[in-house]
């Protein structure tokens, strides 16, 4: 395979159109301003022939803001909020929930646009880049539909040992949102939405790579919601988030990143008691594969757990444990189908390998390889390992070892480990000493083997997969993470929860209490004193 000759020439003229994106704009205070002082290039993955060599295409630039558009964020933010008195945090649940689907209508004109960014920015699949914006908006809708049932439920009064009350979510205060660049927009908007839709105030950072897809939501945040409530921020962590954090004002972080980073910003945080961290961290998910299982769903299930977007997913499958009676055969069919997987440009049908947004990336795939190797492991598959700029071709590795790094490291990426197994306990040792402890898979057919299995690792991990890859959906579902994987639980219903916390009015049951409360409720004086039902 000659991989310099899988570069185009151009990107084609239907995605050209939307280049450069020269960013000069951000969102304070129901404001859009203007940028005048430095920015940061933007290169895609994509890169074009040039020649004899390859040059890497520049598609934009955003702006390095400073510690002191921090501040005004973070004023405005406040204010906005203004110790739970804002307009926003006292609307009524109805209400807001109107603010957020005009968003969605006016989102859904910015799909082509925003799938087309989405995928010259961080490589991703034209495909899968238009699902993830479907899925954005269906996920959207769906936190309406649970936040009308959540509402439904709290609309009735509680009367207890004499006391009646009322109970409902209230909102936190100013969320500082931080979402990752393999998912920049879904993941990004599944913290951002859910804490706006409580009524908290929101300061929003995109991910490195992953900023100018945003780019076109910037008047619609400006012209729907009132001033304050959205507020973007883009450049260095250091600069423009610690100060944030150390202003001990964040009532919330969403964040999904390192654990490393996570650990910083909790500890900038001046008033720790206070914050409360809703964080999706590493992940080093384990497959085991049983000597008994059906070897075709077996390999295709563990292709796509291990190699969709590259495996740049935290769901992604990253190290199999594969008994080692079945070892060969798993290993010849995994390296068949890694050679049917087509490797291109993002834009192009059915590709599935992409490029990836840092040469570093490269480099870091290329240095767990050899250390692999270095301690006894071979690649399996044809071509595996073979890179040239921003293309890495799949590594197959194995037998691996716990002398290798890639036994224990997150790659994010299309390396992998295959540790052949005698005996059970192998993998499950390893799944009890990780640390880390979001999700794995199962895969066989003995039902008194998967039984056995079940039990002691539900208490590790937060998803057991029976016969299929790790994976986030349905949205219904609770996404989290145990260990040094995850802090909080999103989902649809879970997000709301995690974004608010139960407040409740309670009285005793005199007459005269009653008379009040009926008078409020009658003559609608309070939005959360309130007996509506949202239909």
């Amino acid at each position: 395979m000659n991989i310099k000759e899988l570069f185009p020439d151009n990107i084609p003229e239907r995605f050209r159109k939307y280049l450069p994106v020269e960013q000069r704009e951000y969102l304070i205070n129901g404001e859009i301003h203007d940028w005048k002082e430095m920015n940061q290039e933007v290169f895609s993955p994509i890169c074009l022939r040039k020649g004899n060599g390859i040059e890497r295409v520049r598609i934009g630039s955003y702006p390095m803001m400073t510690a002191r558009e921090s501040e005004m964020a973070l004023d405005a933010a406040l204010k906005a909020y203004n110790n739970g008195l804002g307009e926003w945090p006292t609307m009524g649940v109805e209400k807001r929930i109107e603010f957020i689907l005009e968003f969605v209508r006016r989102m859904k004109e910015k799909r082509e646009e925003v799938s087309a960014l989405l995928m010259l920015e961080i490589g991703k699949s034209l495909k899968d880049s238009y699902k993830e914006f479907d899925r954005t908006v269906e996920y959207i809708l769906d936190t309406v539909d649970a936040l009308k049932e959540l509402d439904r439920t709290a609309s009735r009064f509680v009367i207890s040992q004499g006391i009646l009350a009322q109970i409902r979510r209230a909102p936190l205060g100013v969320v500082l949102c931080m979402g990752p660049y393999n998912y920049p927009l879904n993941e990004t908007f599944t913290t951002l939405i859910p804490a706006l839709i409580m009524g908290n105030t929101v300061i929003f950072k995109p991910p490195k790579n992953g900023v100018l897809l945003h780019r076109p939501f910037l008047k619609i945040f400006a012209d729907v919601f009132p001033k304050g409530v959205v507020n973007t921020l883009y450049g260095d962590g250091k600069e423009i988030i610690t100060p944030l954090m150390k202003s001990g004002k964040i009532d919330v972080l969403a964040f999904i990143g390192s654990s490393k980073v996570a650990d910083i910003l909790k500890k900038a945080h001046t008033r720790p008691h206070r914050l409360r961290c809703v964080l999706g961290l590493e992940a080093k998910n384990v497959a085991i594969v049983l000597k008994n299982t059906e070897m075709v769903n077996t390999v295709k299930e563990s292709v796509l757990g291990s190699l969709s977007f590259n495996g740049q997913r935290c769901t992604a499958l990253k190290i199999f444990f594969v008994h080692r009676d079945i070892a060969e055969e798993f290993l010849k069919l995994f390296s068949k189908e890694i050679k049917k997987l087509k490797v291109g440009m993002p834009y192009e049908e059915d590709v599935f390998i992409t490029p990836f947004c840092e040469l570093s990336q490269i480099e870091y795939f290329k240095s767990l390889t050899d250390d692999a190797i270095k301690h006894g492991a071979k690649i399996i598959n044809e071509n595996g390992g073979d890179s040239e700029a921003t293309i890495f071709y799949p590594a197959l590795l194995c037998p691996v070892n716990n002398k290798m790094r890639i036994y224990s490291e997150e790659q994010f990426g299309p390396v992998i480990p295959v540790v052949p197994y005698d005996d059970i306990s192998e993998p499950i040792d390893y799944v009890v000493n990780s640390n880390y402890g979001q999700q794995l898979s199962i895969f066989g057919n003995d039902e008194n083997e998967i039984a056995r299995l079940v039990d002691p690792l539900v208490n590790q991990v937060c998803r057991v997969n029976i016969n299929s890859q790790c994976q986030r959906g349905p949205d219904i579902f609770p996404f989290t993470g145990r260990k040094d994987s995850a802090e909080g639980t999103l989902s649809v219903s879970d997000a709301l929860r995690v974004f608010s916390i139960r407040t409740l009015v309670a009285a005793k049951e005199t007459e005269e209490n009653k008379q009040i409360i009926r008078n409020i409720l009658r003559k609608r004086k309070s939005s959360f004193l309130n007996t509506d039902y949202i239909l």
